[in-house]
């Protein structure tokens, strides 16, 4: 059996892998990358690209792309907690809007722009195992969709293969910051249901859900409620689904008025961080770290992973810095980025009322529009999460000096 050689080897063809191997072929490098689907193919997603993702498909090349698929634009983030809304813009003057593309359409645009860039595509190829050389990964072991067994070997292997990832099911790499399952979310697509450029997400207690457009005049609608109701709720999982937009009248009187045009979808995901690098490989997207998808914010996530971990493996590579010590970086940056984001999202995903001093701060915000616009920003990525906790905390700290009660 023929053997080839490559320098990187990515598997998983999604939103994580076919950027990293897409910058790594810019960079000269010989990538191979895998994936058991066949694209375009769907696959579970809040879709929601915000403006941070937005920008690292501008600097690829690639937003005019996305654009042309007809994709509209998000330039106005809603917050309905009930008692008040918060509207507010979610970017910044050089990267304005989020999109929400069909993965069918994105993961097929990323994909292209792999094989451009030089990188080897193989889909419907479904790979069964690593391969090592003592403890050190050394290539993959699989099988196309014909049942020919294929053994490819590279000097490092990047996981890009998701929540259930053989690479790090094989490796078992240190976890930590471990939340279990808080919430199950649901989606599907209606027609006739008119965003006008608008994300909007409705708060109610143990219930929460949001609408954004999608490709093809469609509109995304999704919600969840804590799983701890996740066996009583799916007896009937269309009418609880449905349930939840009456907690919002005026919501829920246009969407009566629209047409859904797709089953229901679902998930319920762990929290966790893990370890994404090791002997001869590296984890990249849900592989390495996941959260609820309440704040959506597992696309950009998987970009800037691909943006870091390839620039890691680019020094350890071309000799500039070793291994370890490059991928230390790596995980370093990815964690003290991703961790604010994590603890907020992760609040937000129990569904419980928000602490005291959070609420209080929600309360200060409302109605001031360069401060609505902040809090959007926060919600989409663009300013750290340790931002709101810290002006809570001062808040708070502000009304005990005062002397305040409410």
């Amino acid at each position: 059996m023929a053997h080839h050689r490559y320098d990187v080897i990515v598997v998983g063809a999604r939103c994580a892998g076919s950027p990293t191997a897409m910058l790594l072929a810019r960079k000269g490098y010989r990538v191979l990358l895998v994936d058991r689907a066949r694209f375009p193919s769907d696959t579970i997603s809040t879709h929601l690209v915000h403006p941070p993702g937005v920008a690292a498909l501008r600097n690829w090349g690639l937003l005019d792309r996305l654009i042309g698929t007809g994709c509209p634009p998000i330039d106005e983030y809603t917050f309905d907690f009930g008692v008040l809304t918060i509207t507010g813009a979610p970017g910044t003057a050089d990267s304005p809007v989020s999109y929400a593309p069909r993965r069918t359409v994105l993961d097929g645009l990323l994909v292209e722009a792999a094989a451009e860039s030089g990188a080897e595509i193989r889909e419907a190829f479904t790979v069964t195992e690593l391969v090592f050389e003592g403890e050190h990964v050394a290539g993959i072991r699989g099988h196309t969709r014909e049942g020919s067994t294929v053994t490819e070997r590279a000097p490092v292997v990047v996981g890009a293969d998701g929540l259930r990832s053989l690479v790090a099911s094989t490796v078992r790499p240190d976890r930590y910051r471990d939340k279990p399952r808080l919430l199950c979310g649901y989606y599907s697509y209606w027609s006739g249901l008119p965003m006008d450029g608008g994300f909007e997400t409705y708060v109610r207690p143990d219930r929460a859900f949001a609408a954004w457009p999608t490709n093809d005049d469609l509109t995304l609608v999704v919600g969840g409620w804590p799983f701890a109701e996740f066996e009583t709720n799916k007896r009937d999982l269309e009418a609880n689904f449905l349930a939840m937009f009456d907690l919002a009248p005026p919501f829920a009187e246009r969407i009566r008025a629209a047409t859904r045009v797709e089953r229901i979808f679902g998930a319920a995901v762990p929290n966790y961080f893990r370890k994404p690098y090791g002997p001869g490989w590296a984890l990249v997207g849900d592989a390495g770290y996941n959260k609820d998808f309440i704040t959506a914010q597992g696309i950009q996530d998987a970009f800037r992973d691909a943006e870091r971990c390839s620039a890691a493996l680019d020094e350890s590579l071309s000799g500039t810095r070793s291994f370890d010590d490059a991928m230390a970086d790596y995980q370093a940056a990815r964690d003290g980025e991703a961790l604010p984001m994590y603890e907020f999202t992760t609040q937000l995903a129990t569904l419980e009322p928000p602490p005291p001093d959070l609420e209080r701060l929600l309360g200060a915000i409302h109605g001031d529009q360069e401060a609505m616009n902040w809090f959007a920003r926060i919600n989409s990525g663009v300013d750290s999460a340790a931002e709101l906790f810290a002006e809570a905390n001062a808040l708070a700290a502000a009304e005990g000096a005062s002397g305040r009660c409410d």
